[in-house]
């Protein structure tokens, strides 16, 4: 038995010695009862967060009674039927009721956590009419939990303890493992709940955790802060390579906790401080050695010394397209990369125009329009270069979507007209839907769709960055008979034309036979024409010339019984 539980049983004891008086008189009172018991060994336990814990328990019972229900309760209240965990759906997949329907009602419950710290009661029912019956005092559960003690920072070369704590007591036999940042110290496994770090080093700062073996529970971590003087102190140049009237920059690297003070020497005379130095247009009195200073409350060390060198043009010259798969109406950034000392200046060329400057070339909001060649120029003083060419590829939507009529929109019933969708997209259109204006659903797809029926139609052009869609067409089916109504009218109409030109030409010719049978007659009276005759025949075929030159409806119109006396009242057949 541990000492834990030693102690607990000597509680219980000393409780029992002074209950007992009252216990023999409880007994008394129900002698009955003395057949119905559950015991729980132990009836306090202390379990490790995530942990599985065995609540071991035995019952009695009268032997008139036999076993229906079995089940494990928690915090029972009066005058309540208790539930049964195992249908509780936070313990369901957790407890497992390890005994029977006999003398044995162990239980198992896993992945224990501080929500789990209740009294636990076990309760069971007979096929008797009083055959109820609740475990008390039942099983108090603890869910320990593990909390690392550490000083807040500790110096180089100190040593230090870390203290592994726990909410209730452990068994002597437990063993701690030990974490820094997040991997196991192998080396540092205690049966005692302390690790002591000897002659600190600033590699052991970090993060530090705790377990205890064979459990998955590990406790929350503590950072330990080693402080130490600076070391590996050092000096980088930018640019690497120096020419006079260019711009230097001088870094101080250096390890230190905490962070030191930088100052700058040259010569052996302070010139500066701040972990970064600028020189602006360097002249040749800039020429010597520097090196850095760095200084914190537990130390300082000098570094290595540095001599400054020459500069160079631009090279290396190139530019990059964010992002690289563009959308009409993206912001797009073009880069320009330079290798050069001291920094270049970076102009943009637009097909051979100037159209910005600096390192990055941002378009917003980019059009089609915009797809043209760009090039960046990096220039100093010491000389020039351009980049190659890049192209833009804009990806754009559908617009300008119009509807091709391949023919009239007019056609006979039965008969179709094809009609072909366009646009204009990036990439080009690869889905089109056509549409019957008042019609919510499509009537078909593809590029060119046959209309069949009388209506206003319209197609949607489609890619993977939009949509968009054209004006209505009209298409108007007539039917047949239709068609054949007017063609025999039409037909009709010309006959009667016909027909009408006929009877003209035989009326007329008619007229022109009796007129030259009456001259005839004339001239067998009289062999001589005065001129008073050649006169009257002039004017007789004046008048018949201009009858002839109306218009064919208006002698088509005067074609009646009416109409041919007017006619004739322009002839004189009367001899002289």
């Amino acid at each position: 038995m541990s000492i834990g539980e030693k102690g607990i049983a000597m509680l219980m004891s000393l409780r029992m010695a002074l209950c007992l008086p009252l216990t023999f008189l409880l007994m008394i009172h129900s002698v009955s009862s003395a057949d119905w018991d559950v015991s729980y060994s132990p009836s306090h336990i202390c379990a490790l967060k995530h942990s599985s814990v065995i609540m071991r328990c035995t019952y009695t019972y009268p032997p008139e009674h036999q076993i229906e229900e079995v089940f494990w309760t928690k915090n029972p209240v009066k005058g309540v039927e208790p539930p049964d965990l195992s249908e509780d759906p936070e313990y369901r997949q957790r407890l497992q009721y390890l005994g029977d329907k006999q003398k044995n009602c162990t239980m198992r419950l896993s992945h224990v956590t501080q929500k789990d710290e209740h009294k636990y009661y076990f309760r069971f029912i007979t096929n008797k009419h009083d055959g109820k019956w609740i475990g008390h005092p039942g099983v108090t559960l603890t869910v320990l939990d593990l909390q690392v003690e550490s000083p807040e920072r500790v110096t180089e070369g100190d040593s230090v303890r870390l203290t592994c704590k726990s909410s209730c007591a452990l068994t002597d036999r437990a063993t701690f493992i030990w974490y820094r940042n997040s991997q196991p110290l192998t080396e540092r496994r205690d049966r005692n709940n302390i690790l002591l770090l000897q002659s600190v080093r600033r590699e052991d700062a970090g993060r530090y955790s705790c377990a205890l073996q064979e459990h998955t529970y590990i406790s929350p971590e503590v950072y330990l802060n080693v402080v130490y003087p600076p070391k590996r102190v050092s000096v980088s140049i930018i640019p690497s390579e120096i020419v006079e009237g260019d711009s230097v920059t001088l870094i101080c690297s250096s390890d230190s906790n905490p962070p030191a003070e930088i100052s700058w020497i040259k010569g052996g005379t302070t010139v500066g401080s701040g972990r970064i130095y600028s020189i602006s247009k360097i002249r040749s009195d800039h020429s010597g050695e520097y090196k850095c200073k760095s200084r914190n409350e537990h130390g300082e060390k000098d570094s290595e010394a540095v001599t400054l060198n020459v500069m160079y043009p631009p090279k290396s010259v190139s530019v990059s397209i964010s992002p690289s798969e563009i959308v009409e109406g993206d912001s797009v950034t073009l880069i320009c990369s330079s290798d050069s000392n001291p920094p270049a200046e970076i102009s943009w060329i637009k097909e051979e125009m100037f159209v910005g400057s600096g390192r990055i070339y941002n378009i917003s909001k980019i059009r089609s329009d915009h797809r043209e060649e760009y090039k960046c120029k990096s220039r100093n003083e010491h000389g020039e270069k351009y980049s190659e060419a890049v192209t833009l590829n804009i990806m754009y939507p559908p617009r300008n979507v119009s509807v091709f009529m391949n023919g009239s929109g007019e056609i006979v019933e039965g008969d179709s007209v094809t009609l072909i969708c366009s646009s204009d997209s990036n990439p080009p259109a690869l889905n089109f839907f056509w549409f019957k204006e008042n019609q919510s659903s499509s009537v078909g797809s593809g590029q060119s769709f046959s209309a069949l029926q009388s209506g206003r139609f319209y197609c949607e052009a489609h890619n993977q960055h939009g949509s968009q869609r054209s004006d209505a067409v009209t298409v108007t089916v007539k039917g047949r008979l239709v068609i054949l109504y007017i063609s025999i009218g039409v037909v009709c109409g010309a006959v009667v034309i016909i027909i009408t030109a006929l009877i003209w030409k035989s009326w007329e010719k008619k007229r022109t036979d009796k007129l030259e049978t009456q001259m005839n007659l004339s001239r067998l009276d009289d062999d001589s024409f005065e001129v008073s005759d050649v006169e009257m025949t002039e004017h007789l075929y004046g008048n018949v010339m201009t009858n002839h030159s109306r218009p064919c409806d208006d002698r088509l119109k005067d074609y009646d019984a009416e109409s041919t006396e007017p006619v004739y009242e322009n002839i004189n057949f009367d001899r002289p």
